[in-house]
This record gives C-alpha cells, sequence and structure tokens, in this order.
C-alpha cells in the first residue's frame, strides 16, 4: 500500500511556528537533498509566504519560488491560494486572480490548493478554472470546522461540487487541528465513496490529535499526507514526517521516503530551529499541546501571530481572555471557519472587544464588509443585532461579490509606470500596496547603491 508525503517545512510549519520568518537564505542549502527524499510534493508558498517575504524578509516572493524551482528539478512545487482572496485578505477581480496563478504556474508552482474561508465555492470557480487551464494541478480544498451547522452530509457535498468543477483531487483542511481520528476515518470515507479523486488531509498537532487524526485517515484511504520534519513539527505545525513514516512502514505502507535524507534534512534545520528560539520568535506555546484549542479552533498561524501581536501591544496576560471571545465573535458571524482571512478577521475583533473592555464597541472595517456580504456567504445565520448595528438599513450583498469589481490589472500597471519590472511587481502591489511600494523603493536604492560601487571599483 502506498502513501505520499507533502512536507511542509517550508511554509506551513514555519507559518504556524515562527510566523513565516524563514528567509530563503536558510533553507536554500538544503533543497537539492529534500528534492531527493522521495516525497510527494514540498509545500514552498502561497499562504503568508507572499506577504512576510515583502513585509519583513525584504525578499521577492517571485524570486524565491523561481530560485526554488532552479533547484527543486523532481519534487513538485506547492502552494496554497485563498481562492478569491488569492494571497491578500479581500476579494480580487478576476483579471487580477487568472493573471496570479498564470503566473505562479509560469515561475515553478505545480500544485495549487485552492480554499475558501467560508467554503462558498463561488469564491473559488474562476481559480479553480484558470489553475485547470494553465496546467496545474488543481487541489479543491474543504475547510474543516465543527459546529452546530458543519455537517458530514455538508463536507460531501462540498467534495462532489469540487469534483464537478474540475479539481483533480480533495484536500481535507484542518486548520485547526481539531479533528480526530474517528472524525477523520468516517469524513475520509464518505468523501472517498461520493467522489473519484484522491483525497489528501492537512492538520496540525496542535491538539495533540494530529498523528492520530492522519493514520485514521490513511486507514480510510486517503492516498496523501501533510507532514513537516521532525525538529519543526509537532505543536502548532503538522505531525512529524519521520515519526509518521515510521508507523505507516511498520503497518505495511510505503511512502518512498529516503530515511537517511529525512535524517540529513532534520540536522539541517535544528539549528535554524535554535536561532529562532534564541530570538525569541519560536516559543514554547507553540510548541505545546493546548486541548483548548478544540473550544477555540485557533489555526497555528493565527496562534503565533495573536501571541506576537499581544505581546508587542503589551497585553500578553490578556491572551486567555481573547481566546476565550474567539468563539463567541464566530458564532456571531455565523460560523466561519477559522482559516485566513476569517481567522484574522475574528481574532482582531474579539482582541478588541477584550481590550476596550465593550463587546463590537469598534468593528473593523474587515468585519464590516465579512457582515455585508463581501467575502460571501456565511455558513450559518449572522448575528441580526450586530448586523443591523453594522449596515443599518442597508442590504447585505447576496450575488459572488468578485461580479461587482472592477478589472485591475492594466490600471494598475499604468499606475505603477516604471516602478513595476513585470507583471509579477504589479500583482504584489495589488495584493499589498503599501508594503510593495516600500519594497519597490529598497530595491531600486539597492540597485542604484550597486551600480556606484561598481562603477567605483571599475
Amino acid at each position: 500500500m502506498k502513501v505520499q508525503f507533502t512536507e511542509t517545512v517550508l511554509r506551513d510549519a514555519n507559518q504556524s511556528l515562527i510566523a513565516t520568518r524563514m528567509p530563503i537564505d536558510d533553507f536554500l542549502p538544503i533543497l537539492e537533498k529534500m528534492d531527493q527524499a522521495g516525497y510527494y510534493s514540498l509545500e514552498c508558498w502561497g499562504g503568508a509566504t507572499f506577504d512576510s517575504c515583502l513585509r519583513y524578509l525584504n525578499e521577492d516572493p517571485w524570486e524565491r519560488l523561481r530560485k526554488i524551482k532552479s533547484v527543486v528539478k523532481n519534487t513538485k512545487l506547492q502552494m496554497l491560494l485563498r481562492g478569491q482572496n488569492m494571497l491578500g485578505y479581500k476579494h480580487y477581480p478576476d483579471d487580477v486572480v487568472r493573471a496570479f496563478i498564470r503566473k505562479a504556474v509560469e515561475n515553478g508552482i505545480d500544485i495549487i490548493r485552492i480554499f475558501d474561508a467560508l467554503n462558498d465555492l463561488r469564491n473559488i470557480e474562476v481559480a479553480v478554472d484558470e489553475a485547470v487551464k494553465c496546467g496545474a494541478h488543481v487541489q479543491g480544498a474543504v475547510s474543516y470546522t465543527t459546529s452546530p451547522i458543519h455537517t458530514l452530509e455538508n463536507y460531501v457535498e462540498l467534495a462532489k461540487n469540487m469534483e464537478k468543477m474540475g479539481c483533480h483531487s480533495i484536500c481535507i483542511k484542518d486548520m485547526a487541528g481539531i479533528m480526530g481520528p474517528q472524525e477523520a476515518y468516517d469524513l475520509v470515507s464518505a468523501i472517498k465513496k461520493a467522489v473519484k479523486l484522491p483525497i489528501v488531509l492537512h492538520t496540525h498537532s496542535t491538539t495533540g490529535l494530529g498523528p492520530m487524526t492522519l493514520l485514521k485517515a490513511v486507514e480510510a484511504g486517503a492516498t496523501t499526507i501533510d507532514t513537516a520534519i521532525s525538529c519543526l513539527s509537532g505543536g502548532t505545525a503538522q505531525p512529524a514526517t519521520e515519526s509518521m513514516h515510521y508507523g505507516l512502514k511498520q503497518m505495511g505502507y510505503d511512502s518512498g521516503l529516503n530515511e537517511k535524507l529525512l535524517k540529513e534534512i532534520n540536522d539541517f534545520f535544528r539549528p535554524i530551529k535554535a536561532k529562532f528560539e534564541e530570538s525569541g520568535q519560536l516559543t514554547t506555546y507553540v510548541l505545546g499541546t493546548e486541548t483548548d484549542a478544540l473550544v477555540y479552533q485557533v489555526p497555528g498561524g493565527m496562534l503565533s501571530n495573536l501571541i506576537s501581536q499581544l505581546k508587542g501591544l503589551g497585553a500578553s496576560d490578556k491572551l486567555n481572555d481573547v481566546l476565550a471571545e474567539v468563539p463567541k465573535v464566530r458564532a456571531d458571524l455565523g460560523y466561519p471557519p477559522l482559516v485566513t482571512p476569517s481567522s484574522q478577521m475574528v481574532g482582531v475583533q474579539a482582541t478588541q472587544n477584550v481590550l476596550m473592555g465593550e463587546r463590537y464597541k469598534t468593528v473593523t472595517k474587515e468585519i464590516q464588509a465579512y457582515l455585508r456580504g463581501e467575502y460571501g456567504r456565511a455558513p450559518g445565520e449572522i448575528n441580526k443585532d450586530l448586523q443591523k448595528k453594522v449596515l443599518g438599513d442597508e442590504q447585505p450583498i447576496t450575488c459572488r461579490f468578485a461580479d461587482l469589481l472592477e478589472p485591475m490589472m492594466e490600471k494598475t500597471a499604468k499606475e505603477l509606470g516604471s516602478k513595476a519590472k513585470n507583471e509579477e511587481d504589479v500583482l504584489s502591489y495589488i495584493a499589498f500596496p503599501q508594503v510593495a511600494e516600500k519594497f519597490f523603493e529598497a530595491r531600486e536604492e539597492k540597485e542604484r547603491n550597486t551600480v556606484k560601487y561598481t562603477i567605483k571599483e571599475i
């Protein structure tokens, strides 16, 4: 029996444990061995990597992808895309979404995992269509959560509709590590009966359930699991690659992984982990087991960022109060799965509610947009009093919000002029305007200094 492994250390483990602060120079030397280790794919792009490259690492995310692709020749490169949100925190026009996917594939992406935070499939249809046209492997992702309104039948229906849309595989995306082993077995079994596509399971170790959940998913027929190399696994990241390989091998599964290379990869990342521990960016909190997450459902990347933000505000002592407020805000919003961007929106609003000492004293502009229907159809019923407070007599949007958006690519390219060197720059700017502009300025300054230095040398 065969089971495939997707390695997450370059993206989701990095994002969940250290808020995506690992620069490419840290892992570039090990890429060749990772390419030879027998992984099905390397998740290396998308999610929060794009934002972090520009905002914190002074890296061009497109150049990062090209560098990875120049080394990784045998293993598929994988990214996470938030449907109509792409890699940002709002919906973008269809021309932008199509251009982004086209450029992602051109620059080296093989597999695009596409999801919508609300499981509103209207928000992934354009992304799926373009990714299929570009020849990528399209992995439709069901955002998993638990609530009074989320049922097995509901998830199966989503998977069936993703198959009809043209997806090549289905991922069950348990972003908060709240899926138990029996839930995994039941859900994978049900989806496997309903669709003919390969099934992937993505979870986190936050609650301690991760390894058991992956094991039962494989027993139920999942073809691929997401894991992280052991020194950067566990906690809010994924279960350990080596441990899952070892356990599944004993049970008669063949992963195709090279154990000698896995050890070399893990040994390589050990000092990198130590560096982030010394800097305080990797905390014992995110590496621990938090069974309370079964209640508050906060995903790994959100938790590490929440801790960082509260620390910056001098309010670290309020973390437990904020976590207790999260499920209350989520219920008010109709139980959205807590995955980007809804996780950040709920987290920020919960933080404001706690720090201000009054619920919804102020409502963030993102929550206002959510209540207007700009993020799509809420899974459940929204708190009518909250909606009335924010919208007044305004009626929420019921159509696909992107249908109301004007094309942006051509207009933005003209506005940027020579600041944008290529279409990739235009896309970076559309996703993160202020951050990208600062990056462009810094890049130009660096190029000017390089030219001056070269002339001086001559």
